[in-house]
């Protein structure tokens, strides 16, 4: 709650002091000219913003989580594209009311005459590209790498509209005080861009030297990974939290997967479980011992930093049991363990759970079937949990069981506060 309240006013100050800077350096004539203008500035302050939600900053990712970050990411990039074509079309009809020219030829003029524009030209087609392919409807049909190489050149569009910004933007030069807040605020969100994704997971990497200690096959479609390195005890990873592996073989080392660690940080040893999804994951059970690994992270909100009551529920969805394992090893206060599979077969780490709940004192449920009729609906959770309301919950599953539990928790009353989860989603 302090992140996202803090962000939010951080956002608001913003809005302010660009609406502040742009009212001083006065108003054109023309009143498509300055709507033109401030849509552009507020563009440029939600590209910024965006930077800062992409820097994957641990004090920011620790308290809000990188999907809630992530959502707010895509929804700030469709308003910073809407804006930047407003942006666009009002500065073109605006400068062709004043002159002779059609829209066409007066942008085509702009080009020419105005530095800078042919600059925001390029950045803005390649927003709209970047746009394109992050629609829903893209998103789903391409692979997650190609969509991020795509994704990437955002960072070009940003320097492009950057320096467009310096070339031709009046309220940019029209008081050393806009000109000194547009330098830091741009500066302040590459710096963090730069620090959150670039220096601290080099920095880490060197100071661990992560390597593959041991491959433990599961079941035939689940594999265990074992990661030791140096002084992993100053590592501020903690139960519920994952990392973007990267193992360094050669086809492939250039793909980064999410995946939670399925075991409490001991300080030695670092394990992650794997259902084979997809090539990348497959590739896991083959992993030799003594692969260098490098990792981004650790990343999430899925921790009992943000406990509200003595006592909890975890609830768990086929291979999504992994974080909830973790979570058991490190929680304190009674626990009562819902793990939600198909069959018996797919209950995939159900030995360690079952002896690690014996030893913790919790009380453990191995809920089979198939999908419908829907087995965790309210009753069924209620019958389970009768004090269910008095409890933290944490959830993690696939997606259509996630939301069906979500609408069973608030129809059971649960406080939004006291219901913790996490969606595996990257953007940047």
């Amino acid at each position: 709650m302090v992140g996202r309240t803090g962000l939010t006013a951080v956002l608001l100050a913003n809005a302010v002091v660009v609406a502040v800077f742009f009212a001083q350096a006065g108003f054109a004539s023309n009143a498509l000219i300055v709507l033109g203008r401030l849509a552009g500035l507020y563009a440029a302050l939600l590209m910024a913003f965006q930077l800062l939600l992409v820097a994957r900053l641990p004090w920011f990712d620790r308290r809000i989580g990188m999907d809630r970050l992530t959502s707010w990411h895509r929804w700030t990039g469709f308003s910073v594209l809407w804006l930047l074509l407003a942006h666009a079309v009002f500065i073109v009809f605006g400068y062709a009311a004043s002159s002779s020219l059609d829209p066409v030829n007066q942008l085509v003029d702009l080009a020419e005459t105005v530095e800078g524009v042919l600059r925001a030209i390029v950045a803005l087609a390649i927003i709209l590209v970047v746009g394109a392919v992050s629609a829903r409807y893209a998103r789903r049909r391409l692979a997650y790498e190609t969509w991020h190489f795509i994704h990437l050149y955002t960072y070009v569009a940003v320097v492009l509209a950057f320096t467009h910004q310096v070339a031709a933007g009046t309220t940019f030069a029209s008081s050393p005080a806009a000109t000194a807040y547009w330098y830091a605020l741009w500066g302040g969100a590459l710096a963090a861009v730069f620090a959150g994704r670039l220096v601290l997971p080099l920095w880490r990497n060197l100071r661990h030297r992560l390597r593959v200690s041991a491959v433990v096959p599961e079941n035939d479609h689940v594999v265990s990974v074992y990661v030791t390195g140096r002084d992993l005890d100053r590592l501020p990873a903690r139960a519920g939290q994952f990392f973007l592996w990267r193992f360094l073989t050669r086809d492939r080392w250039w793909q980064a997967n999410p995946f939670s660690l399925s075991a409490a940080p001991d300080g030695r040893t670092l394990r992650l479980t794997v259902k084979r999804a997809g090539a990348g994951s497959a590739a896991l059970r083959h992993l030799k011992v003594g692969t260098r690994v490098f990792a981004e992270g650790p990343y999430g909100a899925f921790t009992t930093l943000h406990r509200t009551r003595p006592d909890a529920v975890l609830i768990a969805g086929g291979v999504g049991v992994t974080p909830i394992r973790a979570l058991l090893e490190e929680l304190h206060g009674h626990a009562v363990v819902i793990y939600r599979v198909a069959t018996d077969r797919d209950a995939v780490l159900y030995d360690e759970l079952r002896d690690l709940a014996l030893a913790r004192g919790a009380e453990l449920h191995l809920v089979t079937g198939p999908p419908v009729p829907d087995r965790l609906a309210p009753p069924e959770l209620a019958r389970l949990v009768p004090d269910l309301a008095e409890r933290d919950v944490y959830l993690c599953g696939p997606p259509p069981m996630m939301n069906a539990v979500l609408g069973s928790l608030r129809e059971l009353g649960v406080p939004g506060p006291q219901i913790h989860f996490e969606r595996f989603s990257l953007a940047g």
